[in-house]
């Protein structure tokens, strides 16, 4: 595991190192960010309760958040991911298995599908490693602003009207508010977990 991981944690938000590490790794393994689905399983059944909803994955990477959804029962789910090499391998992966599920090689930040087209979009840590940049957590530099900010425009423009985001992250809300409260939308926080918080944003559009 030790050869995979970044030299410095900004590399976490770059292509090059999610091909390289993907490339490293076989088809079978996984790594989530944060809880796994049975963690989480019964706030998404509240906030999904129609488990036919077209469901969007941003940079699902190899998470195994996505097939849990779809053995629960929602099998409506496309996931998205920027690089090619880890869409290849678990489009191979889930073809037999979960033959509904869709996968895309594309960037959050230019999302290729047409308006008003799912009723889900989640984010399990994506946009967090488009913060991994050495600086002022505070005070984040403009291609930051710029890169959340364009991730949350394309969320909310595939989304239909009625539509929701959900965001997992360990980041507080004093550093991700700024990209969430929009116009038009209204945004509900949830801190989760005990000794260590992390928080759940649903924006409604």
């Amino acid at each position: 595991m030790t050869d995979i991981l970044p030299k410095k944690n900004e590399e976490y938000g770059t292509k090059e190192y999610w091909d390289q590490r993907y490339a490293q790794e076989s088809e079978d393994s996984s790594f989530d960010w944060f809880k796994s689905y049975n963690d989480i399983a019964e706030i998404i059944r509240e906030l999904i309760p129609d488990k036919s909803s077209r469901v969007l994955m941003l940079g699902c990477g190899n998470s195994t958040l996505s097939q849990d959804m779809y053995d629960d029962g929602y099998k409506n789910i496309v996931n998205t991911d920027y690089s090619g090499i880890l869409i290849e391998k678990m489009r191979h992966k889930h073809a037999e298995s979960r033959p509904e599920m869709e996968w895309h090689e594309m960037d959050i930040r230019d999302l290729k599908f047409e308006d008003g087209t799912f009723d889900v979009a989640i984010d399990k840590g994506t946009m967090d490693a488009m913060m991994t940049a050495k600086a002022d957590v505070w005070d984040p530099p403009e291609e930051v602003v710029q890169n959340c900010n364009r991730e949350v425009d394309e969320v909310l423009r595939v989304l239909r009207k009625g539509g929701i985001f959900i965001y997992l992250t360990f980041g507080q809300p004093h550093f991700r508010r700024r990209y969430l409260d929009r116009p038009g939308t209204t945004l509900e926080i949830r801190k989760l977990g005990e000794a260590f918080h992390y928080y759940l944003y649903i924006v409604r559009s």
